[in-house]
């Protein structure tokens, strides 16, 4: 029991030693589930309360427009922003937006909606009647329902397609029975004064010859609500594929951080690196052919994590990963992905002091970084707060990158604020390690 107690003590000596280890196995583990249950938080009132933002663009501007606009922001399953300054959006300025990807979506109403749709509430309700006239297809629109657009980022998941779909469809649900009821009431009684011969003002009795109602025209919709994609042509909508394979490989070459951290610091514990600063090589050569590696490494990485979804997951029934229309732009933007993902573990390698610390912050860290950057929830989805957060994260600049090539179809041109940000950041981290290490060799640790 003596020699239990004394290993107890030793262990706990230890442990309270290495205060930055010891703070750090508490307080991110805190950090992590902090950031996760706020990431995650609005995917849990999704069916509810929402937080997709919509662009709306009126152009009826009369009473159906007006109706759509108040019924839809009253269910509170999307945010409505119909105005950017005060000034109202076009519909060429909200699909530019969402082809962007800086909005999900925008609904365009159509110019002269209420009037159409009047129009065919009234060809409806005498086809109830099975007046003639009804079934005829007049020039202004006839029987054609008015469509409603919903234009949207194709990098939009499906969920949150459906959640802006469904609470659309029972807003015109909603309307059209009311129209449809209204329009009924007003035409029933000249379809009673009509078969009596006009005038009488006697109710018609049963098997006099009265209106007869019929309803198959209750199917028949007065407003059809259409997706399409903001860019403008019909594309297949992105998979499930397209959307995780791209994050999850972004997560994977992050996840280098930490054993190059627990390189860097076994080089430094073992005596590994003093040794090689006394050969006749400069400091920049050892870090170029450290980092060299390691960018080849997570390289190696992602081009096989891009096979398994090309080659392999279509075996298993999946639909096969598209790479897009830029080959150059997908590798460049892979390089400097490894190259920020290396940076990140140079910089985790030369901030901590123990190898215990490496595998906790670096770890966690990524994880942290993978919540906020769009990987397990995508970023429209958070609350404001943390959308604003997930600006700053490396993994979000390289995914949007991904998804402007593989989901938007895009070029070089599109992603070059992506392949800057990530190039910054790596400079960044490039920068305060070889600060910390010249400052450790000045104190000669």
């Amino acid at each position: 029991m003596l020699q239990f107690f004394a290993t107890l003590h030793k262990e706990l000596l230890l442990l309270l030693r290495d205060r930055g280890g010891l703070a750090l196995l508490f307080l991110m583990p805190m950090v992590l589930v902090l950031v996760v249950s706020l990431v995650q938080n609005n995917i849990l009132k999704a069916t509810g309360e929402g937080s997709l933002q919509v662009l709306l663009v009126d152009n009826d501007r009369a009473e159906f427009g007006r109706r759509i606009t108040e019924t839809l922001r009253a269910t509170g399953a999307v945010q409505v922003i119909d105005k950017r300054d005060g000034i109202a959006f076009t519909a060429a300025e909200a699909r530019q937006l969402v082809a962007g990807g800086k909005y999900q979506f925008c609904l365009v109403i159509p110019e002269g909606t209420s009037e159409a749709v009047r129009r065919r509430a009234r060809i409806l309700a005498r086809k109830a009647f099975g007046t003639a006239e009804a079934f005829s297809v007049s020039p202004g629109g006839g029987p054609v329902a008015v469509e409603l657009g919903i234009y949207f980022d194709p990098a939009v998941q499906g969920v949150f397609r459906s959640v802006l779909s469904n609470a659309l469809q029972r807003v015109v649900l909603a309307l059209e029975i009311e129209e449809k009821a209204q329009m009924l009431a007003e035409i029933f009684p000249e379809e009673i004064e009509s078969r009596l011969g006009g005038g009488l003002g006697l109710n018609p009795l049963p098997g006099s010859g009265g209106p007869k109602v019929t309803f198959n025209w209750q199917d028949e919709s007065l407003l059809a609500v259409r997706e399409r994609i903001a860019a403008g042509e019909e594309i297949v909508y992105p998979d499930a594929v397209q959307q995780n394979v791209p994050a999850w490989t972004l997560f994977g070459m992050f996840f280098i951080v930490v054993p190059l951290s627990g390189a860097l610091i076994r080089e430094r514990q073992e005596g590994t690196l003093q040794r090689l600063l006394t050969l006749p090589i400069s400091p920049l050569t050892l870090l170029g052919g450290k980092l060299a590696a390691y960018v080849l490494i997570a390289l190696v990485q992602a081009g096989l994590m891009l096979l398994v979804g090309k080659l392999v997951l279509p075996l298993f029934g999946t639909p096969v990963l598209t790479f897009g229309d830029d080959l150059p732009a997908l590798c460049l933007l892979l390089l400097v992905c490894a190259l920020a993902a290396t940076g990140y573990g140079i910089l985790i390698g030369n901030l901590v002091r123990s190898y215990e610390q490496s595998a906790m912050l670096g770890s966690v860290s990524v994880v942290v970084a993978a919540a906020l950057g769009g990987i397990m929830v995508p970023a429209y989805a958070m609350p404001k707060a943390m959308q604003a957060v997930s600006a700053w994260s490396p993994l979000a600049w390289g995914l949007n990158g991904f998804h402007e090539l593989f989901v938007r179809h895009g070029t070089l041109r599109e992603i070059w604020p992506n392949i800057f940000s990530l190039l910054g950041f790596f400079a960044v981290c490039l920068t305060i390690s070889w600060g910390l290490f010249s400052r450790r060799q000045r104190g000669g640790r």
